[in-house]
């Protein structure tokens, strides 16, 4: 048995790929297509992240907290899958921002217009990226 004293607890800084984390490059992007849309206010308080817990989505977009993460994968596409995927899930953002805390649909007509309106007419619901998906095992069985 181990008594209390034995006991050492390190507390170590988290590790994070270089690939996570804020980017200014498109913060400031997506901020420059805000502004060109009449979101002041959106733009200033939103945040563009790379997240590495994405795994199958290609991006995320949090109206709560105003921040768009996109997978880190993506750059293995190209810029011009980068540049459309901010803009999806700017969509999103936008979307929500212009018809307040009525229920919006999450690709309904108020995402589409907020597509068309950031020169994405036409975007489809989900990506087709050949992003590989692991199956889990499941703790439990409901």
């Amino acid at each position: 048995m181990l008594w209390l004293e034995q006991l050492e607890l390190r507390f170590l800084p988290a590790q994070s790929s270089p690939a996570c984390g804020r980017d200014a490059q498109l913060e400031k992007e997506a901020r420059r297509l805000l502004l060109a849309l009449g979101g002041r206010a959106l733009a200033r308080s939103l945040r563009v992240t790379w997240s590495s817990r994405l795994r199958s989505a290609a991006g995320r977009a949090d109206f709560r907290h105003k921040v768009v993460s996109l997978n880190p994968r993506l750059k293995e596409h190209g810029a011009a899958e980068i540049d459309r995927t901010l803009r999806h899930e700017l969509a999103h953002l936008l979307a929500h921002f212009r018809f307040g805390r009525r229920r919006v649909r999450p690709h309904g007509a108020e995402w589409q217009r907020a597509c068309a309106d950031l020169g994405i007419a036409g975007e489809s619901r989900c990506h087709a990226l050949p992003f590989p998906v692991t199956e889990r095992t499941r703790h439990y069985l409901y």
